[in-house]
């Protein structure tokens, strides 16, 4: 049994630092429109909010990437995620129907893919964000050939 966590490859913070730039870009437009529209101190407050909000969520990502992780064990997959609200899934090996692995443009720069597990109850897919693509390819064989020889056991 391998009950050793992998952590996540630390590149996905990268990721979400880049798609989050379209928050920033939000912001900034926030704060142009506040300083032709309304009183001079409107814009300052707004700014002042906006730099602490990014600030926040750098921060936040950061730790969020640290704490995002995987164990692949005998019978099943557990996945780790969470700073102050700590989730763990399991996905038992018997009970997954197929694995995808995507890549969005951004995920692609950086040569990172995400893998979705899908079971028969759509509440209990799981994903695993942020492995090199190559090892994301190799988990999805992993998963796939475990999930075979576990259901045939059934």
């Amino acid at each position: 049994m391998n009950d050793q966590i992998v952590p996540v490859d630390s590149k996905l913070f990268y990721v979400w630092l880049v798609n989050g730039l379209w928050s920033i870009v939000v912001a900034v437009v926030a704060c142009v429109m506040a300083a032709v529209f309304l009183p001079w101190w409107v814009p300052i407050a707004v700014g002042v909010a906006a730099v602490i909000g990014i600030v926040w969520w750098v921060i936040v990502a950061y730790r969020q990437v640290k704490n995002l992780g995987y164990a692949i064990r005998d019978n099943d997959l557990l996945i780790q995620r969470g700073i102050m609200f700590r989730s763990t899934t399991v996905v038992p090996f018997g009970r997954m129907q197929f694995v995808d692995v995507s890549s969005g443009p951004v995920s692609r720069l950086f040569g990172l893919a995400t893998v979705e597990l899908h079971t028969a109850s759509a509440s209990s897919d799981a994903t695993i964000p942020g492995l090199p693509a190559e090892d994301a390819d190799h988990l999805r064989e992993l998963l796939a050939q475990r999930g075979e020889t576990h259901l045939a056991g059934l």
